[in-house]
């Protein structure tokens, strides 16, 4: 099943610098693992924003949530998650 999932990035401003850096580090390494089990498909960045859009595949919508808690950014995150069907045209 896939998912269309916006997130925009929370973490308060006057979080310090090193624990920020260690967050994004943590997020990146965790990313890549999403992506070798083969559940993040695509990123993409939001210009003008501290957000992003990807397309994320799981089993079901328990297993997508399981994965997005498991981002070290999660606890601020504000997260949106859009099932996604197929469109008849593309079946052929």
């Amino acid at each position: 099943m896939e998912f269309l999932v916006r997130s925009e990035n929370r973490l308060p401003i006057d979080t310090p610098a090193q624990r920020r850096e260690e967050l994004r580090a943590g997020e990146r390494a965790r990313a890549v693992e999403l992506r070798a089990a083969g559940v993040l498909k695509r990123l993409w960045r939001v210009p003008g924003r501290n957000a992003t859009i990807g397309l994320y595949e799981a089993a079901d919508p328990a297993e997508l949530h399981d994965a997005l808690m498991s981002l070290p950014m999660a606890p601020w995150l504000d997260i949106t998650v859009e099932a996604l069907a197929t469109h008849p045209q593309e079946r052929q």
